[in-house]
């Protein structure tokens, strides 16, 4: 059974309608790219996965480990063990690294029944990630994202990910934007922790974090769809071909 079910998804954004009856299954282990132009819903699909409150599904279901979250809170669906990288992570001032990187971790414990980290195991393992990361230790008393260039912000959802080791990582092109040396590290830190009990949902229209964290399976988005799937091989040929093919297909087939 998928850890994650999407079963005949349709959600709009106010009165358009961006996911027309989509259908996406990832397992633990799986490491899946879900690709496509500009405008397909990849990123509607991120936001409704994890409950963002302006867009509404009107259709179908969303499954998380056996569990319909379809309605379920954003905040039940994180506690569960559902985590997005934000396409365009946002500033928290006032609000430490430090202070809000220990507040989810104990938020997640809690859920767990375990008591709050020890301050000691804390800062032993936000230094390991953020060594992992190439964060600066010298961030842990910014405020969170506050001045931080984009790069910065990018690898700064990479160190919660690798520090909160979530069931189900969904990265919202966490690859935008990045020169080669951010893009190495975001991809060593989805891979240092992939696994087995970790699927992984890489949303992006570019190919080169792929060369870099290899996909199992590969799906293509269009006009609110997946229209598309296959397996390492269709990064190649999407690199070769762009997206174009794709569409002439679908027409051809009407």
């Amino acid at each position: 059974m998928a850890e994650l079910e999407i079963r005949n998804l349709y959600v709009r954004a106010g009165e358009k309608e961006i996911l027309r009856g989509l259908d996406l299954s990832v397992g633990l282990k799986e490491i899946h790219a879900l690709m496509g132009p500009n405008g397909s819903g990849k990123s509607t699909l991120a936001n409704a996965i994890m409950g963002h409150t302006g867009f509404e599904v009107t259709e179908g279901q969303i499954i998380f480990k056996g569990q319909d979250i379809t309605d379920a809170d954003p905040d039940e669906r994180a506690r569960m063990g559902l985590f997005l990288a934000f396409q365009y992570p946002v500033a928290v001032p006032g609000v430490t690294v430090t202070k809000y990187l220990r507040t989810v971790l104990n938020a997640h414990r809690e859920t767990r029944g375990e008591e709050p980290i020890a301050l000691k195991e804390f800062r032993q393992s936000v230094e390991a990630a953020m060594q992992l990361t190439s964060v600066p230790k010298e961030f842990s008393g910014r405020y969170l994202n506050e001045g931080f260039s984009g790069g910065e912000k990018k690898r700064m959802e990479i160190l919660q990910l690798v520090l909160q080791r979530p069931e189900m990582a969904i990265l919202d092109e966490t690859d935008s934007g990045l020169d080669i040396d951010a893009l190495r590290v975001v991809a060593n830190g989805v891979n240092a922790v992939a696994g087995p009990d970790m699927g992984v949902l890489i949303i992006t229209h570019y190919q080169r974090i792929l060369h870099l964290v290899q996909p199992s399976h590969v799906h293509v988005m269009y006009q609110g769809r997946i229209v598309k799937e296959g397996g390492p091989e269709l990064v190649d040929e999407l690199e070769a071909k762009g997206y174009g093919w794709i569409a002439e297909e679908l027409e051809a087939a009407a």
